[in-house]
């Protein structure tokens, strides 16, 4: 389906009330990350999730029939998609998480493992951490425990993002890479 398509399908969802959206975000990393999307198509099958789901997928292929799933978006359409969503679920991507958090939304991360060979190293899991610590987000490291975390995120009022903190996360991200 042609992105245009995708969100103006989201687009009226969103307006009519009828069905929530969840935005799942896999990031531009080149390694695959099929073990988030095949979580997230067990929670479909098993009716956790019953709203719509859209994937920005990056380099990860992952056919379903539940979900509406895409490569790449220039930054306005990944943003009016943000917009719309309800949840987000995503790696954990400073810039991914960041720009979730600045627009409001409830997040779920879920880093990239380095022993699934999604990521060169495990300071996803130091990010996750470190925005969880400071009430921003929910995280899940095992998917077996997606579930859990997407049923008590409607009890789950975030903190507060504020921009000046994106210096912080930035200064931490540069620290972990380069150590």
């Amino acid at each position: 389906m042609h992105i245009f398509n995708v969100l103006m399908c989201a687009s009226m969802l969103i307006k009519n009330g009828e069905i929530n959206m969840i935005l799942v975000l896999l990031g531009t990393q080149n390694n695959s990350f099929t073990r988030l999307l095949e979580a997230i198509q067990d929670n479909i099958d098993k009716k956790v999730i019953t709203d719509k789901v859209i994937v920005q997928a990056g380099f990860t292929k992952f056919d379903s029939k539940d979900m509406k799933i895409f490569s790449l978006v220039d930054k306005k359409q990944f943003s009016k998609l943000q917009d719309e969503a309800d949840l987000i679920i995503t790696h954990a991507g400073v810039g991914s998480i960041i720009s979730s958090l600045e627009k409001g939304k409830k997040v779920i991360v879920v880093p990239r493992l380095k022993r699934y060979n999604e990521h060169v190293n495990d300071h996803q899991i130091q990010i996750a951490k470190k925005f969880k610590q400071q009430g921003y987000v929910k995280y899940v490291i095992n998917v077996k425990n997606l579930e859990k975390v997407i049923k008590s995120m409607e009890n789950f009022n975030p903190k507060e993002y504020k921009k000046s903190e994106s210096n912080i996360i930035s200064i931490i991200e540069n620290y972990i890479n380069n150590n």
